[in-house]
């Protein structure tokens, strides 16, 4: 029978046992800039204004929030990274960060990059996922008029049957490189399309392991008996689900898209609820791991220590192949580190790409920070903590 195991998820010592007295320096001062609304609000502006303008920005974005939050430029820049979480146990979820494409050339080369990734992911075993975006095959628009059921003209039915064929062949070639594929969770107006193509693909490729994951945010009102159905379907065909589950990263654009267009909010009405259906959700997957496999992608330190309480009360070792905890690079390292010291498989989400190519990436990162009711300062105190620990 388990036993719940000491952890405190403020032992900074363990947290930040990879950081050298430099680099925890470096990482303060950066997160002292970010806890400062303000400045982060205008540090973006200034950014994108730069960037419109073709401004040489790239050195000073990659040697501050590039090197927080992201790899490597290159799939080789990744693997000091990844060699080095490798040395810790911790494996990676390696994802391209490069956003806002929208023509056939770009969506073929994203392919191609997703490709890349599964065959590099195959060489290096400490990744345990790569992550995809379905926009990043085909429009918004084009997966917005699928969901709605309109009918597509002669060249739309060509780019959707064109990502279809994309996406079919990850999904492939992920199961022989015995690999994850991980679908990351968009927007409403057109997420119903990605889940049915993602329940396809997990009926197709994941028969006797789940190798296809699915991402539930929980902060939609919906999603917590969307999930029990799709345990529900997997269980009725055959196949193993694959579930990530998250609290969500759009609120503001889900509550502005609803305004604007006149449609009720997919959203919780407020952040408990959003805790509460995430927390359900967990207990109901770690109860149900017969027939879903679990990746818990959480920076709540309660719904992790949720997470444990319920392994043990359900008799589950800790490093079950089936349950696995995630948070972003550069943030929550109490939180992976000290799961990871009593045997819980931990992993950290790796985005990488061209430093100016990544910016509307990190850009979002620094405002969900800054958004996210005390995030930068938890991060803050914890370092400071840390900082004390070792008298610099």
């Amino acid at each position: 029978m388990n036993s719940l195991p000491p952890i405190s998820f403020d032992n900074t010592e363990v947290a930040y046992q990879t950081k050298s007295n430099s680099e925890l320096r470096k990482t303060y001062h950066l997160y002292r800039l970010m806890n400062q609304s303000l400045l982060v609000k205008l540090g973006n502006a200034m950014i994108q204004f730069l960037m419109s303008k073709n401004a040489p920005i790239e050195g000073l974005v990659k040697n501050t929030i590039f090197n927080q939050f992201c790899g490597g430029e290159t799939l080789e820049e990744t693997k000091i990274l990844i060699d080095n979480l490798s040395k810790s146990n911790i494996e990676v979820l390696l994802n391209y960060s490069v956003e806002g494409l929208e023509d056939a050339e770009s969506y073929y080369l994203t392919y191609q990059k997703s490709l890349e990734m599964i065959h590099f992911a195959a060489e290096n075993p400490s990744i345990r996922a790569v992550c995809i975006k379905f926009t990043g095959y085909a429009g918004i628009d084009l997966w917005t008029k699928v969901q709605s059921k309109a009918t597509l003209s002669k060249n739309e039915d060509v780019e959707y049957q064109q990502a279809r064929q994309y996406i079919d062949h990850l999904c492939a070639e992920a199961v022989k490189a015995d690999v994850q594929l991980f679908v990351d969770a968009e927007e409403s107006w057109f997420q119903d399309a990605i889940d049915s193509l993602v329940d396809e693909m997990m009926a197709k490729y994941n028969k006797e392991e789940a190798f296809i994951f699915n991402t539930y945010q929980l902060y939609r009102h919906d999603k917590f008996e969307y999930l029990k159905r799709s345990a529900e379907l997997a269980k009725s065909v055959g196949y193993v689900l694959g579930a990530k589950i998250v609290r969500g990263a759009y609120v503001e654009k889900e509550n502005q898209y609803a305004s604007k267009t006149g449609v009720p909010s997919p959203i919780n009405a407020t952040k408990e609820l959003s805790d509460i259906a995430f927390d359900k959700a967990l207990v109901y997957v770690v109860n149900n791991l017969e027939h879903i496999s679990l990746c818990c992608a959480s920076h709540n330190e309660r719904s992790n220590q949720l997470l444990l309480e319920e392994m043990v009360k359900c008799n589950i070792p800790f490093n079950h192949k089936h349950i696995s905890s995630s948070q972003l690079l550069g943030m929550s390292d109490n939180i992976t580190y000290n799961l990871n010291r009593i045997g819980i498989n931990t992993a950290k989400y790796v985005p990488f790409g061209p430093v100016k190519e990544v910016i509307p990436y990190l850009i979002r990162r620094a405002q969900e920070n800054t958004s996210v009711a005390g995030q930068t300062s938890r991060e803050l105190r914890l370092i400071e903590k840390e900082i004390r620990r070792r008298k610099l």
